[in-house]
């Protein structure tokens, strides 16, 4: 489904004087991996690891210095813009922060079904996604503002699935909800993926949370990845010093909900 070979990433800084070169940050060294359709694929690692450069590349929101994206057989990161509309349908993403990606402007009818231009049958496709991401049909009339922040996240992942794409991909997704609402978004997003069969790349600071929703997790590190394997070895029995760091420092998403009940 997805093949990534020796990916790197360098940006170049600003000057730090008149004469000198432009330092260079490397934001992606070397990093492969292969997801197989169906898979739930957790990228986890803390601020300026590389994990949501690597997500803007598989989306082709930029390119790679050097290496190799193939989407079901057919490299994309060489592709002009032109021919990436394909691309576009098949390769969703959901964002963390819905208000920065959901136009103030825009009923939230419109919002879902920008992504499919003039087909037919629009209406009747956003009243499905509307039921399918829990929300009430005449939400469909109303605003982004008028949303909580979950409810702007289920606008956003209705919005993703309008074109019936293979592969979601979730930047940080929950982090800016409250705990509760985390876990619901997190059980719809899993219950969306196996309803239209989706293929899964989440994104996360907190490796607790990706256990809940993947199968599988690529802990990245200063721009590599440092350990890849199913989410409960790793989370079990993890071999790199800096995921058991990680796992230390992950708040207990389990442990906070039974307080919440407790209350």
């Amino acid at each position: 489904m997805i093949s990534v070979t020796d990916l790197e990433r360098t940006y170049r800084r600003p000057r730090t004087s008149l004469t000198g070169p432009r330092p260079e940050v490397h934001a992606l060294r070397g990093v492969s991996f292969d997801i197989e359709k169906g898979q739930r694929f957790g990228i986890v690692g803390e601020s300026g690891s590389g994990k949501s450069t690597l997500v803007r590349l598989l989306a082709a929101l930029d390119r790679p210095t050097s290496g190799s994206i193939s989407l079901q057989g057919r490299r994309i990161d060489n592709l002009p813009e032109r021919r990436l509309g394909f691309l576009r349908s098949q390769v969703q993403i959901v964002f963390q922060d819905p208000m920065g990606s959901l136009d103030p402007r825009m009923r939230v009818r419109d919002i879902i079904s920008e992504p499919l231009g003039r087909q037919p049958g629009r209406r009747e496709r956003v009243r499905e996604l509307l039921d399918a991401v829990g929300l009430p049909a005449d939400s469909g009339e109303r605003y982004p503002h008028q949303f909580s922040g979950g409810q702007r996240q289920r606008i956003s992942l209705a919005r993703a699935l309008a074109p019936r794409p293979s592969i979601l991909l979730a930047d940080e997704a929950v982090s800016a909800l409250d705990v509760l609402v985390r876990k619901q978004i997190l059980d719809l997003i899993a219950e969306l993926v196996e309803r239209y069969e989706l293929t899964l790349v989440f994104v996360s600071h907190d490796l607790g949370v990706v256990r809940r929703v993947c199968d599988t997790v690529a802990v990245m590190r200063a721009g590599e990845i440092v350990e890849l394997g199913a989410v409960d070895e790793v989370y079990d029995d993890p071999r790199h010093p800096y995921t058991r760091e990680l796992i230390a420092a992950a708040p207990n998403l389990a442990a906070a909900l039974a307080g919440l009940e407790e209350e």
